[in-house]
């Protein structure tokens, strides 16, 4: 039974990190049907401005907290950085397939600018990220927890409440959703779908600062290539919730937390990845559109 309630909170913490991941992927591609293959190398970008702020903080005696601050403000400027400088002049000119091609030379971009602040710094290798969060463990059901773990589940589940209210109840989140359904309407009343998309890159960037900083507290080592397979993750969990959908990107968050984390404890961690990726095709045989994504025609 402990065994059963440690995996099952390792999946929920892991769970939530995808999720927060995902949320970026579908939020761009419910508004601009644009996978932005860039999105989980800012993962990494957060956890270098980790890696800068938290000596720097720590040396000037001030709160830990403003690393995060800091990451999501950089992780936000290099999202909306994208869009404005790449992605958008690319749709202008009606070519969809040259911006999805793009992101993916934007992804190998971030990570050889990584690799060169890694060589000019001296930690090429081995950098690690100091943790913010409190260290230490207590006793919960039985079983011996780390506070990283309660804290990640809950800031995570956080941020994903404050999303959907800022979805659901504010300005830009109305145009976020009327951009997302009819564009062409939305400009005829004097709705920027350009600001709009900028928006909706920052703050889907942001959600990922804040996932950097969540994972590095629990996993501190990094690398230029370190949001690689937390981004094929979190897209597998969007996929697997319903791609442009809030709710499913949280649902497959969690689900793909779980079954990694179980698949681990109860099966082999070399079967991990394999179970994974075997739950999103028989998913997407059943119901292709997603655990909770609309059933939509595609238009020929």
């Amino acid at each position: 039974m402990e065994k059963f309630i440690q995996t099952l909170f390792t999946g929920l913490q892991m769970g939530s990190i995808y999720a927060l991941i995902a949320i970026g992927y579908t939020m761009v591609y419910g508004i601009v049907r644009l996978i932005n293959f860039a999105h989980g190398d800012l993962i990494m970008v957060g956890g270098y401005a980790l890696l800068w702020a938290i000596p720097v903080l720590r040396g000037m005696g001030l709160p830990l907290g403003i690393a995060v601050l800091l990451a999501v403000i950089v992780c936000a400027v290099v999202g909306v950085g994208m869009e404005v400088l790449l992605y958008a002049p690319a749709r202008k000119r009606g070519r969809k397939m040259s911006a999805l091609i793009m992101a993916m030379g934007v992804s190998l971009m971030l990570q050889n600018v990584a690799q060169y602040y890694l060589r000019a710094t001296g930690t090429l290798y081995g950098a690690v990220v100091p943790s913010f969060l409190p260290v230490g463990r207590f006793r919960c059901l039985g079983v011996s927890m780390a506070w990283t773990t309660p804290i990640t589940i809950t800031v995570s589940l956080a941020s994903m409440g404050l999303l959907q209210w800022m979805v659901n109840k504010t300005h830009i989140g109305r145009a976020m959703r009327a951009v997302s359904q009819d564009a062409e309407a939305v400009a005829l009343v004097g709705i920027s779908r350009e600001k709009v998309i900028a928006w909706t890159f920052g703050i889907g960037a942001g959600l990922a600062g804040v996932a950097s900083a969540l994972w590095y507290s629990v996993y501190p080592g990094t690398s230029p290539v370190a949001g690689t397979s937390l981004g094929l993750f979190a897209f597998v969990a969007g996929v697997l919730g319903g791609i442009g959908s809030l709710p499913g990107a949280m649902a497959g968050g969690l689900l793909i937390g779980l079954i990694y984390s179980f698949t681990v404890s109860y099966i082999s961690s070399s079967m991990s990845e394999t179970v994974v990726f075997l739950t999103l095709v028989v998913v997407l045989l059943v119901k292709p559109e997603g655990i909770l994504g609309e059933n939509r025609r595609e238009k020929v």
